[in-house]
């Protein structure tokens, strides 16, 4: 297969086993979304599912999060790990969109990767699952298997970030980065992966990780 063949396979592979495409941190707007992928550092989905009901309960919107002290949203977000940091960079990046946005997450990628606690590839799940605007964060998942399909080098996700989207049309880019989530949690984990159900590894994979998969195998 040529790249531009691979990349096909993956796309068509991809909309087959995906046609609907869920967005796995439960939110209702960009506010809620940017708090839950905060949250989510180091955390599963589920458990910052789990919670994130309890604390927007409480404070959906920075205004109503900023009344709440720093030691009250850490006793409610304890359960997804690193509450101490993750109720100082809440509470915080809540009082700077107050103080400086009037409240509104702001759409521009630049403007979000200035708050503190903000990276890149939080604020691109933000533009791109609240506004819709093209973008395609790149986190474990993707970087992983972007290397084993040979798509990347897989040095580092800056990298793999400018390869997919060099590779991939930027009108599907949205749904391209989810579908690519749930595919790996689904077919092509990092742990128990077996790659006669990885139908997209096993049919374009990178000769050097299908060697070594093989290899591993036969040692068992």
């Amino acid at each position: 297969m040529t790249k531009a063949e691979k990349v096909a396979f993956t796309i068509q592979t991809l909309k087959k086993l995906y046609p609907t495409i869920p967005v796995p941190l439960d939110h209702k707007d960009p506010y809620t979304l940017l708090i839950a992928v905060l949250l989510s550092a180091q955390s599963t989905d589920v458990r910052v599912n789990q919670i994130t009901p309890l604390l927007f309960q409480k404070a959906d919107n920075p205004y109503d999060m900023i009344k709440l002290s720093v030691e009250e949203i850490r006793d409610i977000i304890r359960p997804v790990g690193l509450s101490p940091m993750k109720s100082k960079r809440n509470y915080g990046l809540s009082k700077m969109l107050v103080e400086k946005y009037d409240g509104i997450v702001p759409r521009e990628l630049e403007l979000l990767e200035e708050f503190p606690a903000v990276g890149h590839k939080t604020a691109s799940v933000v533009v791109s699952q609240a506004f819709g605007i093209p973008a395609f964060p790149v986190d474990t998942h993707i970087h992983r298997l972007l290397y084993r399909w040979g798509f990347t080098n897989g040095k580092n996700v800056v990298q793999t970030e400018k390869d997919a989207k060099r590779l991939f049309p930027k009108e599907i880019w949205n749904d391209l980065h989810l579908q690519i989530i749930w595919y790996g949690r689904e077919y092509s984990p990092a742990r128990g992966w077996d790659l006669e159900n990885d139908i997209i590894t096993k049919t374009i994979g990178r000769k050097k990780v299908l060697n070594a998969y093989y290899k591993t195998k036969k040692s068992r």
